[in-house]
């Protein structure tokens, strides 16, 4: 890759910490999972109005009660200076600063509240308050621009709606012995939970002097962001109105459709700021001036996998028009800077997420900083951005860059001392030929004390989605540096499908899922094995999601690896219309089984089940509606059916993803565990 010598200087600046560490004396060693579950989570920056103090969380976690705990903590951005601000045994997150910056409202769950609450508490010290009394958790607050009162998001259920008729509600549904789940929509449930049971989030105020709460969005039956619930809203300058996105579609939901919709702040009707749009709008933000709105696009609609353009809404006109049309990186985290002329985004570009720049009267987009995953960028009124931003070999910390690129300053360093005791891998970026001559990207993570000449295993990670990416980024659940530390060469391929290449790559495999992305790992190993640092009799494939689909398919088609793990795997594609979202179901498999079924049943892993012959390990939340359980269940009983070895690990309290702290490190433990069984042969 070349690269302007500006590029490079910040690239050294980045890696400063690494090139510190690595001339440490202390003897290294590979880092574990243990390792992994001790390093402190560093969360994204939230600004003051004055731009002079930053808010962020940080997570740690406790083994012994097998949780998680994260404080609120302010940084001066001048001098790099941190403190804690809040040290409750509960979880705080999303802090906001006050308009006047003397306080901050946060959301935590302490002593006597059943549900997460609204707190406020000054910088200065003190203890916190706590505004609201909800019967189901407070999220998202943001306060008004006069600083009296503070919007957030909750539920409501049942009755007229109101916070009393949804205790009523909820009290009633927990002393009721029928539990039963009944509906005619075709949503019914989503990723770990039912949406069946009458509850809508709805966006309040609370005043902070009365604590009186007022519901701004009464009667109102939308769902939100469904992945997060949280909903994505903001505030006008002058605290009149309130833009929020929501689905725009009535029961029994047949389509989906995101808009964006404009409350006055003293409650009422909501207008529909775009109800001729027919796919997605969606995280909003007003101008500095209160008449623009800022918002992402789609263009496709019906769930097609489309990338997310950056677009301004005039309030005046109600027309919109398109700032990054034609620029085909998904934009995400917009914000503008103070004078409303440019705004601020992150955006994956390449399988990394860097922070860009635009005008707000248009032309192209810049690149202000890449050199990992970006995320949660806020411009200071003095033009400094702050952002948080890891990489392959690094976890989360903060940073700022001044907005022409310049000036790239590292603001925490809450993790360096432990990763100090650590021996990393190497991490290399290559491109190889893959389907149809393509040009294909991928990382290359070589273990610890890596040399040239000598064999090693081989571990292939494949990335979910497929609408995804193996980032350069430092991954919990899927940590490329804990896969190298038995040894192994890890190779990580964005194959065709993956996102951040553009949108003609994304929709190359559209009706033949598998055949590409399978045809591209294929090659890449083929790649590693020429170089000469793979032991091909020592290989293995992993992935979740659909990367478990991909290894599940790969499993029907060659016997090359010694071993397979399959986490959350499609093996079915028949039954995945038992999926929690079935929408768009027909641009990823080429039809519906009432429309296209042979092309569906083509391409699904479970017709070629006669080949399967590689040991496999097979993993499943039993409340990952996403992938539903029986793919998982399904896979292992054809696979001890047949004689093939096999190992299930089955959680009865995770979804699609392994979240909780000791089923993590029991994740990782049969994982490598089951790895180094095929591949230490």
């Amino acid at each position: 890759m070349i690269r302007t010598p500006r590029r490079a200087l910040l690239a050294l600046a980045l890696a400063l910490p690494s090139l510190l560490r690595a001339d440490a004396p202390a003897a290294k060693r590979p880092m574990t999972v243990e390792d992994l579950w001790s390093l402190s989570r560093v969360g994204a920056p939230v600004l003051s109005s004055d731009g002079k103090t930053a808010a962020f969380t940080v997570s740690t976690y406790d083994p012994e009660e097998d949780r998680s705990n994260a404080d609120v903590w302010l940084l001066d951005v001048a001098t790099g200076d941190r403190r804690r601000l809040t040290t409750n045994k509960a979880s705080d997150s999303s802090p906001a600063f006050s308009p006047d910056g003397k306080r901050i409202a946060f959301l935590s769950r302490r002593d006597g509240d059943k549900a997460t609450q609204l707190y406020v508490i000054p910088l200065g010290g003190g203890e916190a308050e706590r505004l609201t009394d909800m019967p189901l958790s407070v999220s998202n607050p943001k306060w008004f621009p006069d600083g009296k009162r503070i919007a957030f998001v909750s539920s409501v259920a049942g009755g007229d709606g109101t916070p009393e008729s949804t205790k009523k509600a909820l009290e009633a549904r927990e002393k009721s012995k029928v539990k039963a789940y009944v509906t005619e929509n075709r949503l019914f449930r989503y990723w770990d939970r039912w949406v069946t049971n009458d509850e809508w989030p709805h966006i309040f105020s609370v005043d902070v002097a009365t604590r009186k709460t007022t519901d701004l969005t009464p009667g109102s039956k939308r769902f939100f962001d469904l992945q997060e619930g949280t909903g994505r809203f903001d505030i006008s300058p002058d605290g009149s109105a309130i833009v929020f996105a929501a689905n725009a579609t009535e029961p029994p939901y047949r389509t989906i459709n995101y808009d964006l919709f404009l409350v006055p702040a003293a409650g009422g009707p909501p207008k529909n700021l775009t109800p001729d749009h027919p796919a997605a709008d969606g995280d909003p933000v007003f101008s500095p001036d209160g008449k623009t709105i800022a918002y992402t696009r789609e263009v496709k609609a019906d769930d097609w996998p489309d990338y997310r353009r950056l677009a301004l809404l005039d309030l005046g006109t109600g027309k919109s028009r398109m700032l990054t049309d034609g620029w085909e990186n998904g934009v995400g985290s917009i914000s503008f800077t103070a004078d409303g002329g440019t705004l601020l985004f992150a955006a994956e570009e390449r399988a990394r997420t860097s922070l860009w720049a635009i005008s707000a009267s248009g032309g192209a987009p810049r690149r202000i900083w890449r050199g990992g995953t970006a995320s949660g960028p806020a411009v200071t009124p003095a033009g400094e951005v702050l952002f948080a931003w890891n990489d392959l070999s690094r976890p989360n910390e903060l940073a700022s860059v001044r907005l022409d690129g310049t000036g790239l300053r590292a603001l925490t360093t809450f993790n360096d001392a432990a990763m100090a005791r650590f021996a990393l891998g190497t991490v290399e970026e290559r491109t190889f030929k893959g389907a149809g001559g393509d040009e294909v990207q991928m990382y290359v993570l070589y273990p610890p004390g890596f040399e040239k000449g000598r064999k090693y295993p081989l571990v292939q990670l494949v990335h979910g989605g497929p609408v995804g990416t193996f980032g350069d980024n430092f991954h919990i659940r899927w940590n490329a540096q804990l896969f190298a530390a038995p040894g192994y060469v890890v190779a990580m391929v964005n194959f065709h499908g993956s996102s951040s290449f553009g949108q003609k790559w994304v929709e190359s495999i559209l009706g033949a899922h598998p055949e590409k992305p399978f045809q591209d790992v294929m090659r890449a190993t083929d790649l590693l094995i020429a170089e000469g640092s793979v032991d091909p009799k020592r290989m293995a494939a992993a992935g979740g999601s659909y990367g478990g689909f991909l290894v599940n398919w790969i499993a029907g088609h060659t016997d090359r690896f010694a071993a397979l793990v399959s986490h959350a795997g499609v093996y079915n594609l028949m039954g995945q219309f038992a999926s929690d979202a079935t929408y768009g179901r027909e641009h990823s498999y080429g039809g519906y089984p009432f429309t296209n079924r042979d092309n569906v049943e083509k391409w699904s892993p479970n017709r070629y089940a006669a080949a399967f012959r590689t040991p496999m390990l097979v993993l499943h939340g039993e409340r990952d509606f996403r992938v539903p359980v029986t793919q998982g269940l399904e896979l292992y009983g054809v696979l001890t059916a047949k004689g093939v070895p096999a190992r299930l690990v089955v959680y009865p309290d995770e979804n699609h993803w392994i979240l909780k702290g000791q089923n993590a490190k029991l994740w990782y433990g049969e994982v490598l565990g089951f790895l180094g069984t095929y591949l230490s042969k």
